[in-house]
């Protein structure tokens, strides 16, 4: 069960909360509420506090009022759902009202002498108005997140049959018509599935649908030219290999989001996350310190168990064909010591549980310490390897040769070639799939292990799909929807090299402890708005032109981020009066956000104290992003 989104507060809606939209909707109730039961704490009240427990009172209860409007259009449009939020709604509005009787009080003195029952007579009756009105709003929300999933797995069957369409086609004519279809399906597929992925609580779940939504995106353009290659060419078996990997990847990821919105158990869930090193060493090294307070907390065999397992776990370093010698000496040299630590802290420990000591001895403490540190020397050293290794993988493949003289190859018709330069990508893709698992040993957080098998599992699949477009252009070398085919597949692959580079950043960034928390976008389902392919694809488009805008930026950004200036704590507040202002004109177009975006750059100056345009502009950037995920929420 999800903790309640309250905090220390007492209450609890019963109902498990996944996403972070239902949770931030909740606190600023939690918090009204709150002020209202706690209001007793103080006997004295001037006029003043009175008459703001009143406000708040009727706030909550106009609030509850608007909420449950939208709720009950929701719940029309969704026949599926309409008694079961009827009800909610109809809690929420007696619970609503409930609290805005109670704190209707007029003057608080003659209440208590009419005998009128108010907050401030009948404390029992708030804290079970305010139950009442927490549980019911929670499971209007709630209802509503069905809604989200709802769609995304109707999004997902259209696009599953329009893929099954695309697959069988036997014309151009009929393929353009029915890729043209399936284009809008996963712009509508990407756009729900993209809130989702940020709307989700659970890192582990976030970073799954991630991996998930970058291989749709991906080989949704290797689909179109892999199948009009197969068209062109429909007896070549290479082509018919290369366009089956595509359809059988773009289903296996499909799959793979539903498991993940309807929380569905896979065979594959289990093996999601193999065991690290960092997790072990961090498991270890808890335990190790546990034994400060409590010497019973583990057994010595318990210890050195779980030491050995987590130096079996360094073989993937050191059986490794591509680690040095002298990386292999002193992999084994930290174990080795270790080992030593950990026995020390087993003879202290021994000696201490026989006096029946009931705190951890003075020789206990150092080998507590010297074993904590052994480790973490240990953790230092693999991770100097492994990002040593990646970082010098992406110098040797940032200059292509293998792709480079295999495009070469197959422009010429030149088989042998093909097949040499083949073996050569063959091993390289082995290098890079070995890196990205000691990687995902030393990545410190669970998202960034499984980013990093997700790159290990891209690389282990278009490496063979490259060979096969460079096998299909060598047989028909003056093909040029073969030759686009091999290029398509090429540039997944240098894709993939990039997205290896930012994760590598990502790593050292953990590893240092300069990694943040990003701020997430929020959505719930809106009644009443539909979004057009055609606006959809717009806003694709913006999307794209905006993060291509803000990524020169992006350092900066994270700099004003990390010291907490008042200048983004200003800009951000003047911004969402702004979009308060113009919400309205936010639900049918963006071409308002674009203008109120350019609009903000007088105000950005303002802000920044009269520095240069070019600041004022940097800053405008910032706001736009900050703009462009609030603009999303409103859709």
């Amino acid at each position: 069960m999800a903790s309640s989104p309250c905090g220390n507060s007492n209450f609890d809606s019963g109902l498990e909360i996944k996403t972070r939209s239902v949770e931030q909707t909740l606190i600023p109730l939690v918090s009204q509420i709150t002020t209202l039961i706690n209001h007793k704490d103080k006997p004295k009240k001037s006029e003043r506090t009175l008459a703001a427990i009143h406000r708040v009172g009727q706030a909550v209860s106009v609030a509850v009022g608007r909420f449950v409007a939208v709720g009950e259009a929701i719940a029309a449009e969704n026949q599926e759902l309409k008694d079961e939020m009827g009800q909610a709604c109809f809690e929420a509005r007696r619970a609503g009202d409930a609290i805005a009787q109670l704190t209707d009080v007029g003057s608080a003195l003659p209440s208590q002498l009419d005998g009128r029952v108010t907050v401030f007579s009948d404390r029992t009756a708030m804290v079970k108005a305010a139950r009442l009105l927490l549980s019911s709003v929670t499971k209007v929300l709630v209802l509503a997140d069905r809604i989200v999933i709802k769609q995304i797995i109707t999004s997902r069957n259209k696009v599953l049959v329009t893929l099954d369409h695309l697959e069988r086609v036997s014309t151009f004519q009929e393929f353009v018509q029915i890729f043209s279809q399936f284009g809008n399906e996963m712009v509508e597929f990407a756009h729900l599935t993209g809130d989702r992925q940020n709307d989700l609580k659970d890192e582990k779940k976030k970073a799954r649908m991630a991996a998930a939504r970058a291989v749709l995106e991906k080989c949704t353009m290797m689909l179109l030219t892999a199948s009009k290659t197969c068209l062109r060419h429909p007896d070549c078996e290479s082509a018919r290999i290369n366009k089956d990997a595509v359809f059988h990847r773009m289903r296996c990821a499909l799959e793979q989001v539903i498991e993940i919105v309807t929380e569905a158990r896979s065979s594959g869930e289990n093996r999601i996350l193999p065991a690290s090193i960092y997790n072990g060493i961090k498991e270890f090294k808890s335990g190790v310190e546990c034994l400060r307070e409590n010497l019973y907390f583990l057994s010595p065999q318990s210890m050195s168990s779980q030491l050995e397992a987590l130096v079996e776990r360094t073989e993937d370093f050191t059986d490794s064909a591509y680690t040095s010698h002298e990386q292999r000496q002193a992999i084994l040299g930290l174990c080795q010591l270790a080992r030593q630590d950990t026995q020390q802290l087993v003879h202290a420990w021994v000696e201490a549980q026989s006096v029946h000591a009931k705190e951890a001895t003075k020789d206990m403490e150092v080998a507590i310490l010297k074993t904590c540190q052994s480790v973490s020397d240990l953790r230092r050293e693999l991770h100097k390897v492994a990002v040593g290794r990646a970082s010098d993988l992406l110098k040797v493949h940032g200059e292509q040769l293998p792709l480079r003289a295999l495009k070469a190859a197959g422009a010429e018709g030149n088989l042998e070639e093909v097949a040499e330069y083949s073996r050569t990508l063959t091993e390289q893709k082995e290098q890079l799939v070995e890196t990205c698992r000691l990687l995902c040993h030393v990545s410190g957080t669970e998202p960034l292990e499984i980013t990093c098998i997700h790159a290990e599992e891209t690389f282990h699949v278009i490496g063979p799909q490259i060979i096969s477009a460079a096998q299909t252009l060598a047989l028909h070398p003056s093909s040029k929807i073969a030759k686009e085919n091999l290029e398509v597949f090429c540039e997944a692959w240098e894709s993939q090299l990039c997205d290896m580079a930012l994760l590598l950043r990502e790593i050292n960034d953990v590893f240092e402890g300069r990694r943040g928390d990003k701020r997430p976008y929020l959505s719930l389902p809106r009644p009443g708005v539909s979004v057009t392919p055609s606006e959809q694809t717009s806003m694709a488009k913006l999307g794209l032109e905006l993060r291509l805008l803000s990524s020169d930026v992006d350092t900066e950004v994270e700099k004003w981020e990390d010291q907490e200036h008042e200048i983004v704590r200003q800009s951000q507040s003047l911004f969402s009066g702004l979009l308060e202002r113009h919400s309205k004109l936010f639900s049918g177009c963006w071409l308002p956000f674009v203008l109120l975006s350019v609009n903000m750059i007088p105000h950005c100056s303002g802000l920044w104290g009269g520095q240069s345009v070019t600041d004022s502009v940097i800053l405008c950037v910032f706001l736009s992003r900050y703009a462009f995920t609030v603009f999303a929420v409103c859709l």
